[in-house]
């Protein structure tokens, strides 16, 4: 290939991003638990702002996002100066990428982390490192050890996808403490609001102007569709995010719908309070099954089966009975299957293909 038209480097060695499946060929039952969505929806409200919202379509939408930042940090106690606001956090995690990577840097990301990390790290020329997890859970040491001259960004999802596993609050402490402050420890919050009690990192952000979260509205809210998101941290560095954010990246759509949602403190707990109840009985069924799970904070499960030829099979088993979900090989876990927690019918579904599985073996 001509080099007047080769990628800079990096980017040939991105692998494209590849979403969960949504669709059976011959079948329209699919049930798809494929993507963590939120199978309650999203709230009524949202739908209702999104629709006034369509009758201004004509308009450019706010460059600033001044009313969507001002309801995240009312509903979230923090300084609206300090949010930035993006098409999901995938974008919040490019704008780190992009503002503070680059050639001759490197950005750590661990094992079965989400793969939009390296992803956005190689779009902006910095070498992605890898560190290896203790039993699927970040390994805090195993991130200190391989930080270098040349790191410049640490990314841990907390919870994890796709492991659902959560690091506790002074081993995170403990990360962000033993970084030097010239590197950005971010937290990839996405399934922060399934964690009763959990802020995010906020304590942490205020203890250490080098650490920044990102969020989602695309999980606990039921807005993926839209792709909306947004960061916290200091001043300085969402100022420098925004020089390199464009100015209209958000629809007026996007942030009607997503100030309305996030003022719904009362959806979030609902969500929060079926899925928690769901979870605990997906898990005990494949306990009963004989499916290895670790314990997930999040709106998924990882089942984990005895080798990557079982996976498929079951896998396969699924769809025979209508049912998505997610392989997980290319985050470094052949043998397992990722399941969105779905509603207590949906879950049902899922408890009777498995029990199949298992006695068709």
């Amino acid at each position: 290939m001509s080099e007047l038209i080769s990628p800079k480097p990096g980017v040939d060695r991105i692998e494209l991003y590849v979403g969960g499946e949504s669709k059976i060929d011959g079948r329209d039952d699919v049930l798809k638990l494929s993507s963590n969505e939120n199978p309650l929806g999203f709230p009524d409200a949202a739908g209702a702002a999104l629709a006034d919202a369509a009758t201004q379509l004509h308009r450019y939408p706010s460059s600033d996002h001044a009313g969507l930042r001002h309801a995240i940090a009312e509903t979230h106690g923090l300084d609206p100066d300090r949010i930035i606001c993006g098409a999901g956090s995938d974008e919040i995690i490019a704008f780190l990428c992009n503002a503070y990577g680059g050639e001759g840097t490197e950005v750590i990301h661990s094992a079965h982390g989400f793969a939009m990390h390296r992803i956005s790290a190689l779009a902006a020329g910095s070498d992605p490192v890898e560190v290896a997890e203790r039993e699927r859970v970040v390994d805090v040491d195993g991130i200190l050890n391989a930080v270098t001259e040349k790191t410049r960004l640490v990314f841990i999802a907390n919870p994890a996808n796709p492991t659902g596993t959560m690091l506790g609050g002074n081993e995170v402490a403990r990360l962000a403490a033993g970084l030097p402050q010239d590197v950005i420890l971010v937290l990839d919050g996405a399934y922060v609001e399934y964690v009763e009690g959990h802020d995010g990192g906020v304590a942490l952000i205020e203890a250490h102007p080098n650490v920044v979260m990102t969020r989602t509205f695309s999980k606990i809210y039921g807005l993926g569709g839209l792709r909306i998101g947004w960061g916290y941290g200091a001043k300085e560095i969402i100022d420098n995010l925004n020089r390199v954010r464009g100015p209209f990246n958000l629809s007026e759509l996007q942030l009607a719908a997503a100030e309305t949602a996030v003022r719904d403190t009362g959806w979030v707990a609902r969500c929060r309070a079926e899925n928690t109840r769901e979870r605990a009985r997906l898990a005990e069924a494949l306990a009963r099954l004989g499916v290895a799970c670790d314990r997930s904070e999040a709106n998924f499960l990882l089942a984990r089966f005895a080798s990557e030829e079982e996976a498929h099979a079951c896998e396969a088993h699924f769809q025979s009975f209508g049912i998505l979900v997610r392989k997980v090989g290319s985050y470094g876990l052949p043998n397992g299957l990722r399941i969105t927690v779905g509603t207590a019918a949906d879950n049902d579904r899922v408890i009777a293909a498995l029990t199949d599985f298992r006695e068709t073996q």
